[in-house]
């Protein structure tokens, strides 16, 4: 994982689950930044040559990883892998299709405890600076 003192950036390996409940292995990327403290970006490699992007609240996956949590086009729970290991489960919809992956807890919780050292909970509200967003939202 590299980081500094307001960003984290970790690969993490995940299992594409497909209908024949068989998975195909790949990587995802994910990202924090001090600068936007309530979003993690996931870059989902896919073999393609442009990753699908995602961005998740860090919540939402804090709180997956020990009870079922969103609805709609993000969900994410916890979960046991094929060796009944603990894994964590991460459904995706969108227009585009569906998809759900499962990946190990450990390196995700390793990032996010990271991104708890950079931004602590219930302190995201003081990395943001209003002004400059309701700039950027009035001239785009």
């Amino acid at each position: 994982m590299n980081s500094s003192d307001t960003t984290a950036t970790a690969e993490l390996g995940l299992r594409l689950v497909v209908p024949e409940r068989t998975a195909v292995p790949l990587v995802a990327r994910l990202d924090y930044s001090a600068d936007d403290p309530y979003a993690i970006r996931v870059a989902f490699h896919t073999g393609e040559d442009n990753p699908v992007e995602w961005i998740f609240a860090r919540e939402l996956l804090t709180v997956g990883i020990v009870r079922p949590v969103g609805e709609g086009d993000v969900r994410v729970w916890p979960s046991k892998d094929d060796n009944g290991d603990r894994s964590v489960s991460i459904a995706l919809s969108s227009p585009f299709g569906q998809a759900e992956f499962d990946t190990q807890v450990s390196p995700l919780a390793e990032f996010l405890h990271r991104t708890y050292e950079i931004v602590p909970a219930g302190q995201e509200g003081q990395f943001v600076n209003l002004d400059e967003e309701i700039q950027q939202h009035l001239h785009s």
